[in-house]
């Protein structure tokens, strides 16, 4: 197996837990937080999509789907245009509201497809090219690869993981 195929299998895997935290949902269970200032599950996989979205975009020079899809302007945030959730206070969290699973799952699929057509270009070499020298050491897009797959794969556990608060709170 390739490295390329492992993660499409990664990005693949993030997408169907994705699908199974939202599945259902009604916009207050979405907009729900289990404590003061937690996380939604709503802003968790929103993040976690407009991460990926903006990594690797970044990293392969292409446009962000947020913006070229016009997902920006369905969502309606009333947040910078650009922004990705890092660092957001509870109130910025508060406005990552929707009127159904299906807007969070569409754009999450969106950017998924693009990610895969991405993936699908590398080669083995690819993975060596840094991407960003801010760091030290540089970040190659292997690095940047895996670094987005983890941070979406413990986001859609948070959202995951939220979910079943609210069912057993439910029960």
């Amino acid at each position: 197996m390739h490295a390329k195929d492992i993660l499409i299998d990664g990005f693949g895997r993030i997408r169907e837990e994705v699908h199974a935290a939202v599945e259902g949902l009604a916009p207050d269970d979405l907009a729900a937080r289990p404590g003061p200032g937690a996380n939604t599950i709503a802003w968790l996989v929103w993040h976690l999509t407009r991460i990926q979205d903006d990594h690797v975009a970044d990293a392969f020079g292409l446009d962000q789907v947020w913006l070229s899809g016009g997902w920006e302007k369905r969502f309606g945030l009333g947040l910078p245009r650009g922004t990705t959730g890092f660092g957001h206070s509870p109130a910025q969290v508060a406005k990552v509201r929707v009127d159904s699973g299906d807007l969070l799952t569409g754009y999450h699929d969106a950017v998924h497809e693009q990610t895969l057509g991405a993936l699908r270009t590398l080669t083995a070499k690819d993975l060596e090219r840094v991407v960003d020298e801010n760091w030290d050491p540089p970040v190659t897009l292997g690095v940047r690869l895996v670094s987005v797959l983890s941070d979406d794969l413990q986001h859609v556990g948070q959202a995951a993981y939220v979910r079943g608060l609210l069912q057993d709170a439910a029960s």
